[in-house]
């Protein structure tokens, strides 16, 4: 193996991510979704088989079509840039200009580098330049950017980035607290931990906001 494969490895292992767009070929849209499902199946019939399993069992014999659908449709369906959620915004009419925190959203995404899933909840906030976004538009951002194969570092950032674009503001925060089960069910197998990222933007920057923003994530919402 060449120094540069042990490099590509190495980073695949410790979950390191290297570019903050998700890494797609420029062809990556030219098959239907239909065309990409048929391939997929294949693909997932020749490793079952290879791994010895009987896809005559009626137990397996759709999960390759099970599969190829789930990748393409659901887990996966965030790679769609036709499937990004339309992100209409309001004028600020009650001129609340204080933050505004969206907390423990669920997140579910999947570890680019093993395929295992990643869970977890995500915490936005923003404060307004005038303008506000529906409170589920932040939930739908949220979960359109984990529907794809993920480092959690990138999809932290994406998240921020897409709301600044959306509310024309650099005001905007994410925090993201997640399981990843290639640590918890695979290698080192430690199943307590979770990883935590962050990304700041504008305001969020200062420490008094920063600290504003923390201190609301910690308080007991439940009912």
């Amino acid at each position: 193996m060449s120094n540069q494969e042990d490099l590509t490895d190495e980073l695949g292992n410790n979950h390191i991510g290297t570019n903050e767009q998700t890494p797609l070929r420029k062809d990556a849209f030219e098959k239907s979704e239909e065309e990409k499902i048929e391939i997929i199946k294949k693909n997932v019939e020749n490793i079952l088989s290879t791994l010895g399993m009987d896809l005559t069992d009626d137990s397996l014999k759709k999960t390759p079509d099970r599969v190829a659908k789930m990748f393409v449709k659901e887990i996966f369906g965030g790679l769609n840039p036709n499937k990004k959620p339309s992100s209409s915004t309001f004028e600020n009419k009650y001129k609340y200009n204080e933050m505004l925190v969206e907390k423990n959203i669920t997140l579910y995404s999947t570890c680019e580098h093993h395929l295992l899933p990643i869970v977890g909840r995500a915490h936005v906030a923003y404060i307004s330049n005038g303008t506000v976004v529906g409170l589920s538009k932040m939930n739908r951002i949220v979960d359109y950017f984990a529907k794809r194969p993920q480092v959690q570092e990138r999809l932290t950032i994406q998240i921020v980035r897409e709301l600044q674009k959306v509310l024309n503001t650099e005001n905007v925060a994410c925090i993201i607290d997640a399981k990843h089960l290639c640590v918890n069910s695979r290698g080192i197998r430690d199943i307590e931990s979770s990883t935590v990222t962050s990304e700041f933007g504008g305001k969020f920057k200062e420490e008094a906001v920063r600290k504003e923003f923390l201190d609301y994530i910690k308080l007991d919402t439940s009912f």
